[in-house]
């Protein structure tokens, strides 16, 4: 029996399985060990992964793409409005006021929840496993980010039963770092010593991500984490797409957002050129061919410019991990070290933040982009009864506080909060209640300002 890692990412998804005493990324039909986190809907067809990123330009209406940050969530959600204003395809509300992606499929206008196309992307994604493996493939264990709430969690778990995945558990993606990193390592403190403080700092294409982790021989704590949803690498990517738009204006007189496929296509040349000054100091030219009314146009950016452009979002980098700081009450010269992955993580000025930061140079020992495929794969291998791991225990944390209220107790005090954050998990807690009349209970978030999420019950 096969076990499988899943880490969903906004703009690109990977596979990971247990084998051969090892982790390994599974390629796909391209030979790709990333799939591409699209989905297009064509008159009669659907495609998934590569093919789907291929017709993001020709369809872009029919092409979805970052829905996992429309997962659980109602149509009013801040987040949700930030999500239409990036996006081509049409996103909109349901009848009971949850999100619904509009698409023209089968020659008519058809409405699929965000679930339904998540479910589509984890077919495809145990379809490759399917076919590497010789065998099915159920057992699973998939990475969500560490500040989703119990309602995106269930919308997850949905997605991946509609495409026939049992998942096992759904881990934080900054524990699946962390456990990527620790299980290894053979040079961890004994569990009678001090722990080894190493803090890790994942930034991919919409979040950031960051932790600080306690290290024992055959044990990691979680001890704090700290997140900004709202900020990747596509954050940067608008950036050179608004400055080429002025740039392209001032001299061309067009405007690059006239039509969609102009921006598709401009936007596409903006992260090649952000890539590319993250190895190069000389400015990058930025051009394209037959751009709008057959006009040929061109420009250029340094990277002192784009880091000049980029403060704003480089100083939310470096408040994010100031808080981490804080929540943990450790002081920067306790960590030992300091993890940076995710594709954004690339970028110079981010790592000179985390230097400043931390005072200490970020390692690059672990792999950018696969860390959270192989620790979830990790954690599915220790779940499952069929392999045998080396014993490696795992204290998670909840970073928000959790209340429960009830009524027809015979008590007057109806309220209390029975997980205090950064409480350990998973955990149990035994509560009595003394009832007059029928009881009912709810469980809520204690302070909804603090998630980033417009719902803070939980559920009766």
């Amino acid at each position: 029996m096969s076990v499988i890692g899943l880490d969903l990412g906004n703009f690109s998804s990977y596979i990971g399985v247990a084998r051969a005493g090892g982790v390994e990324i599974i390629a796909n039909e391209y030979s790709d060990r990333l799939t591409p986190t699209y989905v297009t809907f064509d008159k009669s067809t659907r495609s998934i992964g590569q093919s789907s990123k291929a017709m993001e330009v020709t369809h872009a209406k029919n092409t979805i793409c970052n829905f996992k940050r429309l997962l659980g969530r109602k149509y009013q959600d801040a987040h949700v409005q930030h999500e239409k204003q990036l996006n081509a395809y049409s996103i909109v509300e349901a009848k009971d006021g949850s999100v619904n992606i509009e698409v023209d499929y089968l020659n008519e206008r058809k409405r699929f929840t965000p679930e339904q196309i998540t479910g589509i992307l984890f077919t495809k994604l145990k379809q490759i496993t399917d076919t590497e493996l010789k065998t099915k493939a159920v057992d699973c264990v998939i990475g969500v980010p560490c500040f989703f709430t119990d309602a995106e969690r269930r919308a997850m778990l949905d997605a991946a039963q509609i495409a026939g995945w049992n998942c096992l558990r759904l881990l934080n993606e900054t524990t699946a770092v962390a456990l990527c990193y620790g299980i290894y390592k053979a040079d961890l403190p004994e569990p009678t010593e001090k722990p080894r403080l190493v803090a890790f700092v994942d930034m991919g294409y919409t979040t950031l991500q960051a932790s600080i982790v306690a290290f024992n021989k055959g044990k990691l704590k979680m001890v704090a984490t700290a997140c900004d949803p709202l900020l990747g690498g596509r954050d940067f990517d608008h950036l050179i797409l608004d400055s080429m738009r002025d740039d392209y204006q001032k001299r061309y007189k067009l405007d690059s957002y006239s039509t969609t496929k102009a921006k598709l296509r401009l936007k596409a040349e903006c992260e090649k050129a952000k890539k590319l000054m993250s190895s190069n100091v000389q400015p990058i030219p930025i051009g394209l061919e037959c751009f709008l009314n057959d006009m040929d146009v061109n420009g250029k950016m340094s990277r002192a410019d784009f880091e000049e452009l980029a403060k704003p979002l480089l100083d939310r980098i470096r408040n994010t991990i100031e808080n981490l700081l804080k929540e943990a009450k450790v002081p920067a010269e306790e960590i030992e070290s300091v993890e940076i992955v995710g594709g954004s993580t690339r970028i110079p000025a981010v790592k000179q933040i985390v230097q400043d930061v931390f005072q200490k140079p970020p390692m690059t020992t672990m792999n950018a982009d696969e860390s959270v495929a192989r620790g979830c794969t990790l954690m599915c291998a220790i779940l499952s009864p069929t392999f045998k791991v080396k014993e490696f225990k795992i204290e998670d944390c909840q970073p928000y506080p959790i209340t429960l209220s009830w009524q027809g107790g015979v008590n007057e005090d109806n309220e209390v909060e029975v997980f205090s954050r950064w409480n350990v998990i998973p955990s149990t807690k035994m509560l009595s209640f003394y009832k007059r009349e029928p009881l009912t209970v709810e469980a809520r978030y204690s302070y909804p300002n603090d998630i980033p999420f417009s719902e803070s019950r939980i559920g009766m």
